[in-house]
Parts: C-alpha cells; structure tokens; sequence
C-alpha cells in the first residue's frame, strides 16, 4: 500500500440537518442527528484538510446552508487557495445570502431529481421542493446578471439530478429545463449510487437503473443528444458513478483519483459512501487518516467484496456487507433499523402541505 500525496478530492458533509426526506438519500439526512459541530471545530476541520493542499472542496449534507455561518468557513477555504463547491436543495435561501456566496464560492449546485414538479417532489418526499428549488435557481440567475452588470466576474451555478427509475423518462426533459436559466453553465445527471438510504433491497427492487439503463444514461449516444437539447452554453455530462465503487482495478489504474469523505462532526470515512470511520480530524494527524483510509481501501476482505462486483445489484449487496462490517455499533443500529422503501407512502408525503 501506498499513501501518495494525499487526497485531492474532498468531501465535507458538513450537517446531516435537511428539510427534505429524499427517498435515495446517501447519508439519511434529516433522519438522524444533524452532528454540526462549533464554528471553532468546524475552523479545526477546515484547517485540518486545508494542510492537504487541495485544490477545491465540495461541501455537502444534508442542507448545508443551515449550517450557521458556513459562508465564513467557506471564505476560510478559498482564502487559503482552496475553492469551494456548495451542493444545496435550494429549499429556502434569501437573496442576500445569494449575493454572499457569489463573492465567495466557486460553485453553487442545485439537486434538482425531475423537469416537475409532481416527479421531483415525489423523489425528495417533500411538496413544494421543486418550485422552491426553481425559485433558488432563479435568484442565482438574477445575481448573476447583477455581477455582470457591474462588471464582476459571474459564479458558476448549475444542477446535480441523481437518475433513478421514477425520473428516467425525464432525462431528455431535465437537458430542456436549463434554458430557463441563461446564466446557468452546468448539468449533471448521475445514476443513483446503492449507498444509505438507496442500499436498501426495497429500494433497488423498486427504483435502481438496470444496467441497461446505466450503460445508455452514460453513452456517448445519449450525452450528445442531450447536449444538443441544452443551450449551447450549458455543459452535459453523465455518469455511471463507476468511480465511487472504489473498485480495487479502477483504482489501481487511476492513481489519480484520490477522494476523502469527512462526515459533520469531523469523522474521516475510509471509503467515501461506505460507513466506517477511521478517525477525527480534530484529534489525530490528518496524514494517518489519509494512510488508514489507504489502507481500508486495500484491506483483502474489502478487495474480495468488491472484485465480486459485475451489475448494481451486486454493488448495492457490497454496500451493505461492507457498511455492516465497518460500521460502529451505531451504525449498524440505524442499518437495521432503516424502514422499507415504500413508493406509497412517498407519494402520500408529497401530498401534504409545504411548511417553510
């Protein structure tokens, strides 16, 4: 094993706090304690991976715009030459916040799982969520036209759409939704990943890609038809998400890829997606973090379960042996306790009234 440089992607679910209640969701937010740490940890964090020298830091949850001044951490981020991405719901954000990450982040994303209303609030089990995200979108769309106008440079800002078997007959319909934005610059649909909530064997009977499916979202076919579909402006991509299997051929040829997942309260996955930790960052060496996740991902046990790996169903069956091995006592608590995905009661959540 080798522990190289260390980590050049990085990943800080930084809240496990959401408003919404997604039926795929990886890290079962709002489902489980939110673990925000202190702002002074949150800084401890923050300085601990600062010392891998990335060069950019996705900061997920959860919501993490809920994450009270989580803008000054992000501001710590980028005034260390580190630039920042915020994945975000787009539940409720006011203006002003708006133009506060526009002077701070590189990034902004908006999950946005449907081209309406009735698909994208049934996915995220929340009424309201898809106009709420629209609204969002918009305001990134204004401020940007405000930065131009007074000569400033624009923020980036574009839409993530995990791809699941309820919204696959929109994906050529998510490709048309972007021209309403015409300072937006990206959308990305990936292939639902069998990991937390999306593990579960309810789940993939009822909504994991085929195969098929996967092979055709991440086809060279399909990516040109829907950047053709898209405004010029706008760059498609897909994704089979093959990467985060972390395959031992796939990373044993891609020396590159060299991702970290740190979860709320500071802890260190030693595979992003998988449960297990191997430490905080707020009491041990970022280094031995980085070399025992290293060394998780060569661990025999771990190399067998995923060599094993030819379709989704077998994934999803590797997540589960994998997070039960790994995870704490906690963990396999809330494993056990997770409820079976039942598309009904998904869309009876959707029918009641939005709340703020």
């Amino acid at each position: 094993m080798t522990t190289d440089s260390g980590p050049n992607f990085l990943i800080w679910d930084v809240t496990f706090a959401c408003p919404l209640r997604c039926t795929h969701c990886y890290t079962e937010s709002g489902r489980r304690r939110p673990g925000n740490l202190s702002h002074e940890d949150m800084v401890k964090v923050a300085d601990a991976l600062i010392s891998f020298r990335p060069t950019q830091i996705s900061l997920c949850g959860g919501e993490p715009l809920t994450v009270p001044r989580i803008l000054d951490i992000a501001r710590r981020f980028r005034d260390n030459g580190v630039k920042v991405l915020i994945y975000t719901s787009g539940w409720n954000i006011p203006a002003e916040t708006i133009t506060e990450m526009a002077d701070v982040l590189e990034k902004v994303v908006v999950s946005v799982d449907g081209a309406t209303a009735d698909v994208h609030d049934y996915i995220r089990s929340r009424p309201g969520s898809f106009d709420r995200a629209m609204h969002t979108l918009g305001l990134l769309d204004a401020e940007n036209d405000r930065r131009r106008a007074q000569g400033k440079p624009a923020m980036r800002f574009g839409i993530d759409t995990v791809i699941v078997r309820s919204n696959w007959h929109q994906v050529d319909d998510m490709a048309a939704l972007v021209a309403r934005f015409p300072n937006l610059t990206e959308l990305h649909l990936g292939a639902v990943v069998p990991t937390g909530l999306a593990s579960r064997p309810t789940f993939n009977e009822h909504e994991m890609l085929s195969d098929e499916q996967v092979s055709d979202l991440n086809s060279e076919a399909t990516k040109a038809r829907l950047q053709a579909a898209a405004p010029a402006t706008v760059k498609v991509s897909t994704t089979d998400n093959f990467a985060v299997q972390m395959h031992p051929d796939f990373i044993a040829t891609h020396p590159g890829f060299r991702p970290l997942e740190v979860e709320p309260d500071g802890e260190v996955r030693a595979m992003p997606i998988y449960e297990g930790t191997v430490g905080s960052l707020l009491t041990v060496d970022p280094q031995e973090l980085w070399r025992r996740s290293r060394a998780r991902w060569d661990d025999p046990w771990v190399v067998e379960t995923l060599r094993g790996v030819t379709t989704r169903q077998d994934w999803a069956e590797a997540v589960r042996r994998i997070d039960y091995r790994f995870g704490s006592e906690e963990v396999r608590a809330r494993i056990d306790k997770r409820p079976a995905f039942d598309p009904g009661e998904s869309r009876r959540l959707t029918l009641r009234p939005a709340t703020t």
